[in-house]
């Protein structure tokens, strides 16, 4: 990230050494010139390191740099002495100073103690950009695969993990877009500095351009001081776009404008700052298609399609399927109030079947629910959902059939009892909805529009739900 720098001295000559020796690629200076300066350019803009002359906090230094530091960013504070006084050291330091330093130094001395300084402050602003219940942050060899697909996929990946390229990665949802993504940050040469992720689909347009870009004090009603977007956070690392494809045509040509210039104009700023960072955006879109319906930029376009990464879906790379259940069962083990020791044959044979529309996302919440709900050691076909398992309830007697509610004789499965209400409603309807469709499909053989018009349905809202389900049309022709 891009730390700021606040020069508070009484003398010309030290502001002139201290401007000299804070001169780096990673950091923005700015001087005050005098008490009333000092107080008012923090009040409106946020520093990492406040750099003051003892002068200048006045009498009761104490409570002026336990001040300074309940700021919103908390900058660290460090106080340049012209006399070597070890009691007031101690005091100030006991104060939440994070160094004392004696003017008299010389600049090799001084050089060394700042730079400590400012390299502390990075790395504890960096850490905290990282939540901290993060999981371990993803590696390539997660992405090992046993197919053709997947393996030459990766080979493209691993070309360009080592430069600065522009990526769009491109996938359906549940894919691993952002998990790919860091995982090249993770072992690119900019692997020390941020990774920072933005979903442009989740925030409104206002909010996402202050977000990306910064703001200045007074830029709009609400903007009490100046904010620091995620771009000038990500200097020196990588910024992830989310659904870049959600991003509004306007914010699209100021986007364009920091991928050419590699400068970022905060929002009401009259001047630009030089940033360093890698761009890697994603969607679900098709982006080109986008741009012929005028919804995306075509210049943006080709600038962040520098490379571009389509991730295999899961349905395409069947084989993968084993493997990724055995490394989910290793991951939510842990998490898992009872021992599972692996998975039943006929239930890995059910998930290799299924199409997986949601990916690795759903087959993570499938095999995380199965663990859950089994009372066994390993999984069983029957801890999966029925639109995947393709088992029939057992409609006597854990199905609640219409005499059992009359009669007011119903149980339940002990499974359902494990649940919250909502989902065990949730899973008694679905269940039925199987049930019915897979018996009238039964009577008809599979005939879509028979099957429709005898469940009061549109024939494309019962494809749909066949496919939700699990079901095709091909299976029940036979039967009848």
């Amino acid at each position: 990230m891009l730390a700021r720098i606040l020069l508070a001295t009484t003398s010309q000559a030290i502001q002139s050494r201290l401007r000299q020796i804070s001169d780096r690629p990673d950091t923005l200076v700015e001087v005050a010139t005098g008490d009333t300066s000092l107080w008012e350019t923090v009040s409106r803009e946020n520093f990492d390191l406040v750099i003051v002359s003892r002068a200048l906090i006045g009498a009761s230094a104490p409570e002026t740099v336990s001040s300074l530091r309940t700021l919103p960013e908390s900058p660290d504070i460090v106080v340049l002495c012209e006399e070597e006084d070890p009691e007031e050291r101690a005091t100030l330091l006991a104060a939440g100073c994070l160094s004392v330093l004696y003017t008299g130094l010389p600049n090799e001395m001084l050089e060394e103690a700042l730079s400590a300084a400012l390299e502390r402050r990075l790395q504890t602003a960096e850490e905290a950009l990282v939540p901290t219940d993060a999981p371990a942050q993803p590696q390539l060899s997660d992405f090992v695969s046993a197919s053709p697909a997947m393996e030459t996929f990766m080979e493209v990946v691993h070309r360009v993990v080592a430069s600065d390229a522009t990526l769009l990665i491109m996938g359906e949802t549940g894919v691993g877009k952002e998990r790919l993504a860091r995982a090249i940050h993770a072992e690119s040469p900019r692997s020390t500095g941020p990774f920072i992720s933005v979903n442009c689909g989740a925030l409104s347009e206002t909010l996402l351009e202050s977000e990306l870009f910064g703001h200045e004090e007074g830029a709009f009603t609400g903007a009490s001081r100046a904010r620091r977007g995620w771009f000038e956070l990500a200097h020196g690392g990588t910024i992830f776009l989310d659904e870049i494809g959600e991003m509004p045509k306007h914010l699209q040509v100021k986007l364009l404008t920091v991928l050419q210039t590699r400068e970022v104009q905060r929002v009401g700023a009259e001047s630009s700052i030089v940033i360093d960072v890698r761009v890697m955006a994603a969607t679900n879109r098709d982006l080109a298609s986008e741009v012929e319906a005028s919804r995306f930029r075509r210049d943006l376009y080709y600038r962040i399609s520098v490379v571009s990464l389509t991730i295999p879906p899961l349905c395409e790379r069947r084989e993968d399927v084993p493997a990724l259940v055995q490394g989910l069962i290793e991951h939510f083990r842990g998490e898992i109030p009872h021992q599972i020791e692996g998975i039943a044959p006929d239930a890995m044979e059910s998930l290799c079947r299924y199409d997986w529309p949601g990916n690795v996302r759903e087959l993570m919440n499938v095999i995380e629910r199965a663990m859950l709900l089994t009372n066994d050691g390993e999984i069983s076909r029957r801890d999966l959902p029925a639109t995947i398992s393709g088992l029939v309830p057992d409609l006597d007697p854990e199905f609640p059939t219409p005499q059992a509610i009359e009669e007011e004789s119903l149980s339940v499965p002990q499974e359902w009892l494990k649940q919250p209400l909502r989902d065990a409603r949730q899973k008694l309807l679905t269940e039925f909805e199987r049930a019915y469709l897979v018996g009238l499909l039964e009577e008809t053989g599979g005939k879509i529009a028979e099957t429709a018009k005898r469940a009061g349905i549109q024939p494309r809202s019962l494809f749909e739900k066949m496919k939700r389900l699990g079901l095709r049309k091909e299976d029940f022709r036979s039967k009848r």
